[in-house]
């Protein structure tokens, strides 16, 4: 084998490699040595089959798949013989004359190619000791476990007949015909649907027409779908719905005691109002580990600046800016109605791309210097957390994951660095803080709005 660098320019490698004739046609007998061991060919005994016969028959497709094991063999020695880290998969480009092409596959010429990457930056790992960092605390009173369990009673609230007039809070009994332009229109109809008022389950303005109204009275609701209606051909356009009530019934206030609890499997109101206890901290403390994380995230971006592969930026920003315009298209929203224009918008989020892959590259350099893993255990805990996501379709779920280990790779990333972030909070100087609970939800949500802050 021999290797020619052909460029080497800041984070910038390309080689040329050659593998000569004589090694590609070893391979390759040797190949069909072990294929003649196995092959089955009619006219010829198990086992039995002549080496020569062989390559005249598989020849072409045996060489084809020496070539391809040659360059990843030496591709990859390439790499190491120079312990040269690439920031990704290096691209390859193979001949593309075909005669070169066909004396490579009938083995009489030697194999070039080249290939071309961008090595992972170097730099120097700081001393996270001195790093100082606040802890965003809220304690759980008996008023946040009071207004969880209003909810959960509002979730399990029961209805009664009620004769008078419909007011908001109701549960109403409707069947309903819609028409645009006099003419019914297709999906607008149905009977019988439990519609409670205020719920905003309907278009603007449905629920209010309905309010004031009897089991047996008729309505006659107009309406105009809203802009960014999911349906398109609906979207925007005025509607009349006849609609004729069934029935109206009122909330029946729950009693929270022992037996309500047993009705949602506990034993006493106590062991309901514990169990809520635990739930509500738990997603106190997601939220104070989310804030902290970004935290930490803030001070390495402020301690590290190094030269960047452009292709991982690239795709980084690609991915994003993806994203980004098909929320737009799909809100029917301009870069105008966001106070911007597409350039600034566009060099704003280049640099969030930036930030992401300098603290990714931050973050796997310190987990490999301390030698963070993630073991089998975890990796499943985060399995079984994605599969409850999707509930009926967890198989689904796994087998999706078992049979694409470039997911499983995802599902690792925020399980190593999130241990990464633990390993530097806790050499860093932490100070709790006791905030409210709308303070550290407007924390959060101030940067979940600004997603430069989210390494995510």
């Amino acid at each position: 084998m021999q290797v020619t660098e052909t460029l080497s320019s800041g984070l910038k490698r390309e080689y040329k490699v050659v593998v000569n004739a004589d090694e590609l046609n070893k391979e390759l007998d040797a190949k069909l040595v072990e294929l003649s061991q196995r092959a089955n060919i009619k006219g010829f005994r198990p086992g039995k089959v002549p080496v020569p016969h062989l390559k005249r028959v598989y020849g072409k497709s045996a060489m084809a798949e020496v070539v391809q094991k040659a360059v990843d063999d030496k591709s990859r020695a390439v790499l190491e013989e120079r312990n040269l880290k690439p920031a990704y998969q290096p691209e390859i480009k193979l001949p593309e004359d075909e005669k070169e092409v066909n004396a490579v596959i009938d083995g009489k010429g030697d194999l070039a190619f080249s290939m071309a990457f961008e090595v992972i930056p170097t730099f120097d790992v700081q001393d996270h000791g001195g790093l100082e960092l606040t802890r965003h605390v809220v304690d759980v009173t008996e008023d946040h476990v009071g207004e969880t369990l209003k909810r959960l009673t509002a979730q399990a609230k029961t209805f009664e007949d009620k004769s008078g007039p419909a007011e908001n809070g109701d549960r109403v009994t409707i069947s309903f015909v819609g028409k645009m332009n006099g003419e019914v229109f297709e999906g607008g109809s149905a009977e019988d649907v439990g519609l409670e008022l205020g719920s905003n389950q309907f278009i603007p303005g449905y629920e209010e027409q309905l309010v004031g109204a009897k089991a047996g009275d008729t309505r006659l609701v107009k309406v105009t779908f809203p802009e960014n209606y999911g349906m398109s051909d609906l979207a925007g356009k005025a509607a009349e719905f006849d609609v004729t009530v069934s029935k109206v019934e009122a909330p029946k206030e729950a009693v929270i005691d022992d037996s309500f609890a047993e009705k949602l499997g506990f034993k006493t109101l106590a062991e309901l109002k514990d169990m809520l206890k635990s739930r509500v901290g738990q997603e106190f403390g997601q939220m104070t580990a989310m804030k902290l994380k970004r935290d930490v995230l803030d001070q390495l971006d402020k301690l590290y600046s190094f030269e960047l592969p452009e292709k991982l930026v690239e795709s980084e920003f690609n991915s994003i800016w993806s994203a980004l315009t098909n929320e737009m298209q799909r809100s029917g929203k301009s870069f105008e109605d966001e106070g911007t224009t597409e350039e600034a918008a566009r060099t704003e989020y280049r640099a969030i791309a930036e930030r992401r892959v300098r603290l990714g590259l931050v973050l796997g350099t310190l987990g490999e210097k301390e030698g963070v893993q993630v073991n089998e255990q975890e990796l499943q805990q985060a399995l079984l957390s994605r599969a409850r996501q999707f509930p009926g379709q967890e198989k689904m779920v796994f087998d999706h994951y078992r049979k694409n280990p470039q997911a499983l790779i995802e599902l690792r990333g925020p399980i190593f660095e999130q241990k990464v972030v633990d390993l530097i909070v806790g050499k860093a100087k932490v100070t709790d803080k006791n905030v409210t609970r709308e303070e550290l939800q407007h924390m959060v949500q101030d940067e979940d709005d600004h997603e430069g802050h989210d390494h995510g």
